[in-house]
């Protein structure tokens, strides 16, 4: 997206709820459909001048009233236990059976891992893994696979927006590129049901677009920014044609070369809110996996995204809006479609995508705000009427001085870890949405970021151990009972190494539980002493946290990945696959992943 710099974007979303007006536009947040082109493009124009006036937002993280823990740059970037079928591991996922976007996936059998620009098919299951064919992707970057019987889609980022690939794998050893479907606007996430993927995008209008490149040298004072263009080009100058307005979209068939453009979602497939909250366009794309590209449904409204949630029946999309996050809920439950259901707010910000939750028809949501001049954090319980989506209750107070760092939901219990400088864990009943209850805390030095059910009642804690001030030490897992929601007690607790750090602290489909052994395996990064690989841990109500083995490959590579294939245990970087074993984490095959046909 060369000719639409990021600070376009910052000015869409700053036009959002005004700072002290959060209450009440949660009341009145609803979004309506155009009736007409004309009707949107009229609205689009006359708001347009509305964006040079809007105060510019702060952009970047970090304070106390961010909303996470601190972590390495890293892809964006799961579930009661992590799936797979039979004896073999899958993506983990926050909820069961719906998968999520990943560098590496597998059938059981076969497994298809992204390194550099490269798809790579491996056959998994021969007495000696070995490489069935390496194909070149298209141009981008951020690649990501969801798979689906015999069929890929390649998420790919690109200068021109996002690409979706769909590449035929019936035959991994021939796999090849079927289509390909150029989008503009940046790949926010996906959800796979079924054979359903929904793909969720946020774009800024073409008619926005400022000339490209700007001239050079800027002049000394004043400067003339983005505020100077819209001006010279709002209302009157702005694109009257519906081109300006709507995102659009090119299918490509690789084998005839027959190229497609057209709109990506109609006019009245558009929603915008009562109160105008800026001119992005949100896009959620819905592919049948079973017929592959195009797509056949797409629904927009005019908003930005930034948080993807999804349940079984519900997609879920959030972005901020200065003090408060809109939360936009589109009905998944039927396979091929995806339909608009509900708009509401929430008062301060999300961690990520495990800050939210549905549990029985009620949406949980866990967010950190600034009251007082002080950071505190809440859950609030939503549910769906007549078109919004309505707070039903809250727990308030948790946390106060502190952020979130990591949330679980599981069913009808919360759990919540706050830090400053000690790690309270938070649980909650929220068996009553109308009234839910802080029932226990637990203080600890450091903080856990990640947190996975391992078996009922028993959660395990992915993060930093921690001085009495707050400095970090180095990667820690720590056990929790959970069984008596009053009295949460940590059974177990493990320092890895001084200065250590894992991605599956901010990733966690870097992070994987093999409950048939059970072994927790995840990245490590380690500087005393060096280290670069993947460790393995026994974790049990018992037996306590154990090392059961580490791996690293040559040249010593950071391991992205960790799977199991029968008996074997796969790890991933981007230099290759190492063969081990589930048992002692022992090495034998290793299969190079570089090179790519063209």
């Amino acid at each position: 997206m060369t000719a639409r710099p990021l600070i376009v974007a910052a000015l869409l979303a700053a036009v959002a709820v005004p700072a002290g007006d959060a209450q009440g536009a949660r009341k009145r947040v609803r979004l309506t459909a155009f009736s007409s082109c004309a009707g949107l493009i009229q609205y689009a124009r006359s708001h347009a001048p509305k964006l040079v006036s809007a105060p510019m937002p702060v952009l970047g993280g970090g304070g106390d009233e961010g909303g996470g823990a601190p972590r390495p740059a890293a892809p964006r970037a799961p579930s009661p236990v992590t799936e797979g079928q039979g004896d073999s591991s899958a993506t983990t996922v926050q909820e069961q059976g719906v998968d999520e976007p990943d560098v590496v996936k597998s059938d059981g059998s076969r497994v298809f891992a992204v390194t550099g620009r490269a798809l790579h098919a491996v056959d998994a299951r021969a007495s000696t893994p070995r490489l069935l064919r390496s194909l070149r992707l298209p141009d981008g970057w951020s690649h990501e696979l969801l798979l689906h019987g015999d069929r890929l889609l390649v998420v790919s980022q690109t200068g021109d927006g996002t690409l979706l690939t769909e590449v035929d794998v019936r035959d991994a050893s021939a796999m090849r590129v079927v289509h390909t479907l150029t989008v503009p606007g940046s790949f926010v996430s996906a959800r796979l049901t079924g054979a359903t993927a929904r793909v969720v995008l946020r774009s800024s209008p073409p008619a926005l677009e400022l000339p490209s490149p700007l001239p050079a040298p800027l002049p000394p004072a004043p400067p003339v920014g983005i505020a100077d263009a819209l001006r010279s080009r709002s209302p009157a100058g702005l694109r009257s044609r519906l081109s300006g307005w709507v995102p659009s979209a090119v299918l490509r068939t690789r084998r005839t070369g027959r190229v497609r453009k057209r709109a990506l979602v109609s006019c009245r497939g558009v929603r915008h809110p009562a109160r105008f909250s800026g001119l992005d366009i949100l896009t959620v794309l819905t592919i049948d996996l079973g017929r592959g590209l195009p797509a056949v449904d797409a629904d927009a409204i005019m908003s930005s995204g930034e948080t993807v949630y999804a349940s079984a029946g519900t997609l879920y999309v959030a972005t901020p809006a200065l003090d408060a996050t809109a939360i936009h809920a589109f009905d998944a439950s039927r396979p091929g479609t995806t339909s608009y259901r509900a708009s509401g707010q929430v008062p301060g910000s999300l961690l990520n995508q495990f800050s939210l939750s549905e549990h029985g028809g009620v949406l949980r949501a866990a967010t950190t705000a600034v009251e007082e001049g002080e950071s505190v954090s809440r859950v609030t319980a939503l549910g769906v009427r007549s078109g919004r989506l309505v707070e039903l209750g809250h727990v308030g107070d948790l946390g106060r001085g502190e952020r979130i760092y990591a949330v679980r939901f599981i069913e009808d219990a919360g759990y919540v870890v706050t830090f400053r400088q000690t790690d309270p864990l938070y649980t909650l009943d929220l068996s009553d949405p109308a009234r839910p209850v802080k029932r226990g805390e637990l203080e600890m030095r450091g903080y856990s970021a990640y947190l996975h059910p391992i078996a009922e009642n028993l959660l395990l804690g992915i993060g930093q151990d921690a001085t009495a001030g707050g400095s970090t030490l180095g990667t820690q897992l720590s056990l929790f009972d959970v069984s008596d929601l009053s009295h949460p007690v940590r059974l177990h607790q493990r320092t890895i190494a001084s200065g250590s750090n894992s991605a599956a602290e901010y990733d966690h489909h870097a992070f994987l539980w093999w409950p048939k052994t059970s072994l927790a395996v995840l990245p490590l990064q380690t500087s005393e002493p060096v280290f670069n690989g993947a460790v393995g841990f026994r974790v049990q109500r018992d037996g306590g946290i154990a090392e059961a083995g580490r791996v690293w490959h040559p040249s010593f590579p950071a391991v992205q990945r960790a799977l199991v294939v029968g008996d074997r245990l796969l790890t991933l970087s981007d230099q290759g696959l190492m063969v081990g074993s589930t048992d002692t984490l022992s090495t034998g095959a290793w299969l190079p992943l570089r090179s790519a046909e063209g």
